[in-house]
């Protein structure tokens, strides 16, 4: 259990007159929990296997018992990808993630925009909301100075 001196409190409570998070900032974040949700559903799904999970994990070619295991990882991500000093590499892994699930439904030939691309979809909205609550990543890739 982690615990906190009463400076560490006192200095992350927010003192009277300092800025308050951005509107943009306040989208983000919303973002972010809505795809942090969606993926923790993923991870439960995977750690529970009910009967769609598992007669997914046949029809992409994966073993069932293989779903613990992804489930397992994209926990690790999805937990990095909440905690705000680790975002980033959450992100990375989520991405990574999610660039395996397109690959695996390419392989079976799934449709193109429903289900291949909606993880496609799910990461550019995870990579928006993101850059909307750290806006200083955009200067990471050039786009701002």
């Amino acid at each position: 259990m982690t615990t906190f001196s009463p400076q560490e409190i006192i200095d992350a409570v927010p003192a009277e007159g300092s800025p308050r998070r951005s509107r943009s900032a306040i989208v983000g974040i919303v973002m972010s929990v809505l795809v942090g949700a969606f993926l923790v559903f993923d991870v439960i799904g995977k750690l529970t296997r009910p009967e769609a999970v598992v007669d997914g994990m046949a029809k992409l070619g994966f073993p069932v018992d293989q779903a613990a295991i992804i489930g397992v990882v994209l926990l690790v991500c999805v937990v990095a990808y909440a905690i705000p000093r680790t975002a980033v590499l959450g992100a990375l892994g989520v991405t990574a993630y999610l660039g395996g699930a397109v690959a695996a439904n390419m392989r079976i030939e799934a449709p193109l925009f429903s289900t291949t691309l909606f993880a496609v979809y799910l990461g550019v909205f995870m990579w928006i909301g993101l850059v909307l609550r750290r806006p200083e990543l955009l200067k990471v890739v050039g786009l701002r100075r």
